[in-house]
């Protein structure tokens, strides 16, 4: 079997570590939205192609994170990346449950518990948002109150 990355049906495939987190194009919707801010110091922004997003570890109240990428070899560069960053356990890559995305790169310390009708709750407090910010969220997808200006990230885990 060939590879196709850098051909002309496939574009050459990268992923880097943007020397500061808040040039990420996100860290102010990030910042925002989680409860441990000091996490955003710790995060890397990853950039895939021109613009660089956050890749926010674990800790504090965060016990999981994810990344969307367009293309499973975008993915396993981000997962390369981050691979022996602090904060980033159990990496892998799977499909994302969000139509606009085809994968996700996930990390995480342990699954968060679901089954009830507080699911974006929980979620919310798996990966550390803040209490305003998963309201916000419920709010907007539950009830169409328009978001802010900042368009929100393909992630049924963003509140």
């Amino acid at each position: 079997m060939t590879n196709n990355f850098g051909s002309v049906r496939h574009p050459a495939v990268t992923a880097t570590a943007i020397a500061f987190p808040r040039d990420a194009y996100d860290f102010e919707h990030s910042e925002q939205r989680i409860s441990d801010t000091w996490l955003l110091e710790e995060s890397v922004a990853v950039g895939t192609m021109r613009m660089p997003f956050l890749a926010v570890p674990v800790g504090g109240t965060r016990r999981g994170g994810d990344y969307p990428v367009s293309c499973l070899c975008f993915g396993l560069k981000v997962r390369d990346l981050l691979l022996g960053q602090p904060g980033f356990p159990d990496l892998g890559v799977r499909w994302s449950p969000c139509p606009e995305t085809c994968f996700v790169v996930e990390w995480r310390e342990g699954p968060p518990k679901l089954g009830s009708d507080r699911d974006a709750t929980t979620l919310g407090r798996f990966y550390g948002y803040s209490e305003a910010g998963i309201a916000a969220f419920i709010r907007r997808k539950c009830h169409g109150t328009p978001s802010s200006a900042v368009p929100e990230p393909c992630s049924p885990t963003a509140p």
